[in-house]
């Protein structure tokens, strides 16, 4: 038996009355660029008129404020602890997009229980911008946390690169969230390969295990490139695509940022702003009653 935190409270007062898309970027292991694609990926989609917010979601070892070069005072910490609202912890990114910032090095917030991640997560009724897109980039692992925020969204892309256990570890990611989970569909998208064919490859490496074994179905999201722009993009701390837009790499994240715009929209609840937050509560705020 289970008491669950009161849904209704503040979600009712959501201004965010359109549908959103609402997309986890994961992966199943460190190191395969995953901010930075869910980051690039964001101004890209904002640089096309689209009203973006990039939630870091790492939640002990943040980094897309670095990846951009924006210093925030406030962050989700500070949500946590009741100081700050999250409206007032966004920063305007390049191109308008929004960025909610997480702590870095705060051992507490990578080990949050799951009401203190609902409360974080409750906090969304307070965005009073109306958003077209939500990226939530994720921490890398299959850790409670990482599992709640991709159950709750709408699309769940998985970046992997051409590593042994970049694909195991993607493959048992998906495995939870199929098997334990219900979740059926996902994008797969391959970075630093040295070919799009390579990428393509990587795919299909995956889907013939995925197709044997589970019962899902999996998207070519695209390949991007290995580039040396994209490191010095690091260094200058600015977005690839807007340092270096006519690089490889920002090509190929331009590309996939047009095909976000037109995927099909899900016809279900999950497309509403609220729903992400309904179902944040849901998955994470159970907790045994004494």
């Amino acid at each position: 038996m289970y008491k669950q935190l009161d849904q209704a409270a503040g979600i009712r007062n959501m201004k965010q009355t359109k549908a959103i898309r609402v997309i986890a970027v994961t992966s199943g292991k460190g190191g395969v660029g995953k901010t930075n694609i869910a980051t690039n990926l964001g101004v890209a989609l904002a640089s096309m008129g689209q009203r973006v917010a990039l939630l870091d979601a790492d939640m002990g070892l943040a980094n897309v404020d670095v990846l951009l070069g924006i210093y925030p005072q406030f962050n989700l910490s500070h949500v946590l602890a009741g100081e700050k609202t999250l409206s007032e912890i966004m920063l305007e990114g390049p191109k308008g997009l929004q960025v909610i910032p997480a702590s870095s090095g705060i051992q507490q917030m990578s080990e949050l229980s799951g009401i203190e991640q609902a409360a974080i997560i409750r906090a969304f009724s307070e965005i009073d911008q109306e958003l077209d897109v939500l990226i939530v980039d994720t921490a890398a692992g299959i850790s409670g946390s990482v599992v709640n925020f991709a159950r709750a969204c709408q699309e769940v892309m998985v970046v992997v690169c051409d590593e042994p256990t970049s694909l195991t570890d993607a493959y048992a990611f998906i495995k939870l969230l199929n098997r334990d989970y219900g979740l059926y569909q996902f994008h797969i998208l391959t970075n630093m390969v040295q070919s799009v064919r390579q990428g393509q490859n990587l795919f299909i490496k995956l889907s013939r295990v995925t197709d044997r074994y589970l019962d899902v179905t999996l998207n070519f999201a695209g390949a991007v490139p290995y580039d040396e722009a994209l490191r010095k993009a690091v260094q200058k701390q600015t977005a690839l695509v807007e340092a270096f837009p006519g690089s490889k790499a920002a090509q190929s994240l331009i590309g996939i940022a047009r095909q976000i715009n037109n995927w099909p929209e899900k016809n279900q609840s999950g497309g509403y702003l609220e729903f992400f937050v309904e179902r944040m509560i849901e998955y994470s705020c159970r907790e045994p009653v004494a």
